[in-house]
């Protein structure tokens, strides 16, 4: 079935093929691909698109020594399986298998590791420029696709290339949106190689020489060269930043990509070609729904997706969506705010019901912090339904632009914690200590689907910005109640009762950890805490309860440094109160993908984890709950 594609364990493989053959390798490389996501799950519809693109990159480039740059990354199953992983791919998102994404440490043809979107021309920029800092020849490409082209750090980078003409820079531009009819497909190859054939840069220099002693035929000659493209390519922006702008060609057709690409590693300067591509191309199922199959788990290539008859749990992301609406129902000043994430984040129905206050920014999370900030100014509610990673990349206008001006925006934080087969670069590891360290913001840290629509109206009815943060996928199974009921503002509760009154361990939770707390506190008949707010803490609980136990344990899904556990210890220190504390959250690491119940036990998290944390730490305290000397000292 794969006769010649496994005959490929490295891209010098590939060039030793004849180019007659180039195109059965790309058909058997699309095929293996919808084969072994069918068997792991993972991005497909974006991974299909890039396959002759990918061939040819790898066909014109001398790779690994010509940097390839993927944007994003999740268009890299065809890279992978061409640079030698094409056996390992079984292992795909899976614990201590392959990554959904290029990774540096995983091979030498990964130049860059990626994951979020719009960095690659800017890394790309700074491998082109090294390389000629160091008098070596080589080419950096940069494969970006159309969505990732609307963040601003792409046009930074770009503005940056363009005055740089000594560089071998090429940005590929995958456009999966625009469609292109065979005629236009086959008059635009030709123009695509005629425009980046020697000839005609060499003739278009000249052109200039010449013409640089009369400065109006040389303007007059530029207008009319931008006229003549514009009416066949897309309008000239990208020359205007100082790059020859090449395409759009198909980029399915390898008898254009090929020529085109061997074309442009001949030229000097910053290059832009822009390639068109249809997502799914090939698996037809997959090209009429996109979206669906954008990242499917398991499923039967014959039958395709097929709709669980057992009724599903309930995610938190669906209760987020289901919120926005019925809250958007009751005050017509909410507005809903997304970078690009619609269906991720359960906006859909938002979506289709109050369209006029939905808002999808593209994939530009700066704009869409301080977009919502000037919408809050005048008068509006504005809820941002960003993942906790995504948050990340608006940092400095969450600071200066919402909590300075102490603006009320609700930021729904989904994906918080470990997101399983995504791995580290998509884990919300860290929003707690981002978050906490801001004046003005809060955070509320819900512990099953009931509380998650409660605080996220409790977030919704204050005067400043909260957010609230929540897991990927299902929690405890507890049923949303009907209505917009809120719990109090900062206010947690006490959930289980030690079986020692006034000694013993009292578990403080924040979030979806309360469970395992609470099954390792019928083992060691431990108090529990549903803190439910990391900022502001409920000190006058917080105090209580320190006052009648011998020792308090801390629990999250969050990175441990500066966490929710770092503000109960600040918050004891400045009460001048001293008591035995362990800390259990995230530990000082990026973790892997994997399964997310089995990161969890791996970092202790999980509820024989932390009984065996408190157990090691307070073992005569558990079993006996009578006073024992403990050092006073936090632990991690």
């Amino acid at each position: 079935m794969y006769k010649l594609l496994e005959t490929i364990n490295s891209p010098a493989d590939l060039r030793r093929l004849p180019r007659s053959q180039l195109k059965a390798l790309a058909d058997e490389l699309r095929a293996f691909v919808i084969d072994s996501v069918s068997k792991t799950g993972g991005h497909l519809s974006s991974n299909l698109g890039t396959v002759e693109l990918t061939v040819a990159l790898h066909y014109v480039f001398n790779t690994p020594d010509d940097r390839l740059v993927w944007d994003v990354g999740h268009q890299t199953y065809p890279h992978k399986i061409l640079t030698g992983r094409r056996e390992r791919m079984s292992t795909l998102r899976q614990f201590g298998g392959l990554s959904g994404f290029p990774r540096r440490d995983e091979s030498e043809y990964d130049t860059f590791g990626t994951a979020h979107s719009s960095t690659s021309i800017s890394a790309a920029l700074g491998m082109a420029l090294a390389s000629h800092q160091k008098g070596e020849n080589r080419h950096a490409v940069a494969i970006i696709g159309d969505g990732s082209m609307s963040a601003g750090m792409a046009f930074e980078a770009l503005n940056n290339a363009g005055v740089h003409d000594d560089c071998k820079l090429l940005v590929v531009l995958n456009d999966n949106d625009m469609s292109i009819s065979p005629p236009v497909g086959a008059l635009n190859r030709y123009l695509a190689q005629l425009m980046s054939g020697r000839f005609y840069a060499s003739a278009k220099n000249v052109g200039k020489q010449v013409l640089r002693v009369a400065p109006p035929l040389l303007e007059l000659a530029k207008r009319l060269e931008a006229h003549a493209k514009g009416m066949v390519v897309p309008a000239t922006l990208f020359e205007n930043f100082g790059f020859n702008y090449i395409g759009p060609i198909d980029g399915h057709d390898l008898e254009s990509l090929i020529p085109t690409l061997e074309n442009i590693r001949h030229l000097k300067g910053p290059q832009f070609l822009h390639v068109v591509t249809k997502k799914g191309q090939g698996y037809k199922l997959a090209e009429a729904d996109p979206i669906a199959y954008h990242g499917p788990g398991k499923f039967d290539p014959a039958m395709g997706l097929q709709k669980s008859t057992a009724p599903a749990r309930q995610t938190f992301t669906q209760v987020f969506g289901r919120w926005l609406c019925d809250m958007a129902e009751q005050d017509s000043r909410l507005v809903g705010i997304t970078p690009a994430m619609r269906e991720g984040s359960g906006m859909v129905e938002f979506h289709q019901r109050f369209p006029g206050r939905y808002h999808d920014v593209g994939i530009a999370e700066q704009h869409a912090v301080t977009f919502a900030a000037g919408m809050a100014c005048e008068g509006l509610k504005p809820v941002v339904a960003i993942y906790s990673t995504f948050l990340q990349r608006g940092y400095d206008q969450l600071i200066h632009d919402v909590a300075l001006q102490n603006l009320p925006v609700v930021f729904a934080l989904d994906r918080a914690g470990l997101v399983g087969a995504d791995g580290a670069t998509h884990a919300g590891a860290y929003d707690i200590p981002f978050l906490r360290c801001i004046p003005n913001m809060s955070i509320a840290c819900p512990a099953d689907e009931n509380e998650c629509r409660k605080l996220l109206t409790s977030a919704f009815e204050q005067n400043h910005p909260v957010a609230v943060r929540y897991p990927r996928g299902a929690g405890a199974g507890v049923a949303p109640e009907a209505g917009l009921q809120s719990l109090p503002f900062g206010k947690g509760e006490i959930r289980r009762e030690a079986d020692v009154q006034g000694k013993g361990i009292a578990i403080l939770a924040f979030g979806t950890l309360l469970y395992p707390a609470l099954q390792a506190a019928e083992k060691l008949g431990a108090t529990v805490v549903n803190m439910r707010w990391a900022k502001p803490l409920d000190t006058e609980l917080l105090l209580k309860v320190a006052a009648e136990h011998e020792a308090l344990v801390t629990v999250e899904e969050g990175a441990i440094m500066g966490g929710a556990g770092s503000a109960v210890g600040e918050a004891l220190q400045a009460a001048g109160v001293v008591k035995p504390l362990l800390h259990l959250g995230l530990k000082d690491e990026f973790i892997e993908h994997g399964d997310p119940a089995r990161l969890l036990a791996l970092q202790g998290l999980d509820a024989a984890g932390i009984e065996a944390a408190i157990a090691a730490r307070f073992g005569p305290l558990c079993q006996s709950g009578k006073p024992a000397k403990m050092p006073l000292q936090s632990v991690a």
